[in-house]
């Protein structure tokens, strides 16, 4: 009987589609797993990211602590001498937490080629598996470079046939994002995104 169902589900409707989400989720737990052996639980990482949680809450107390409006000119003097010395700290803490979230990116890039290295298996695999083949249907009718991604290697003209690249590639970012912040390993909320983060505009 149970053979028999499992059989029966490559007849179901959205049985490819559950495939490719399902394969999706155990290659998010896989690089996860990989990225904790590697990174997350050794001493560096976890003492690199207290150094970026710590470097944000001051930054953002900084920045928000604000002194009172006097009208006396001496006062106002104080105020603008403490203005400038409150913002060379700040411009501090700030090129401090550049470098703290510079250094975490490098870190992290010795998991990146193992991670790759998976990701790459596991699309080459999906796709001996699915070529050629609709996935899924979009409920939208894209345009431009979407449809160009999500209509890839698929014959006829229906657009809203999504084939399995543009499923796994949106299957992967949801997912593995949303499992790192339920297992906690997403990045600190005061870490820059990449290792070239945009430059200061004060700067220039």
């Amino acid at each position: 009987m149970a053979t028999s169902q499992l059989f029966n589900f490559s007849s179901y409707k959205y049985s490819d589609s559950l495939t490719v989400v399902g394969i999706s989720f155990c290659t998010a737990i896989v690089c996860e797993a990989i990225s904790w052996l590697l990174i997350y639980r050794t001493n560096s990482y976890k003492s690199l990211r207290s150094s970026i949680d710590k470097a944000a809450k001051k930054l953002e107390t900084m920045k928000t602590d604000t002194p009172n409006s006097s009208s006396s000119s001496s006062v106002a003097k104080v105020k603008i001498s403490n203005k400038k010395s409150k913002t060379k700290k700040i411009d501090r803490v700030e090129t401090s937490l550049k470098e703290s979230s510079r250094d975490l990116s490098l870190f992290k890039f010795k998991s990146g080629a193992v991670v790759a290295l998976v990701l790459f298996v596991v699309f080459g695999l999906l796709n001996s598996l699915f070529e050629g083949k609709v996935v899924a249907k979009l409920p939208f009718k894209p345009f431009g470079i979407v449809m160009k991604m999500s209509h890839r290697g698929l014959h006829g003209d229906d657009v809203t046939d999504c084939s399995m690249p543009f499923l796994y590639f949106l299957c992967s970012i949801s997912i593995r994002t949303n499992l790192q912040k339920f297992l906690g390993f997403a990045p600190p909320r005061g870490a820059s995104s990449g290792l070239f983060p945009m430059p200061d505009p004060k700067t220039n």
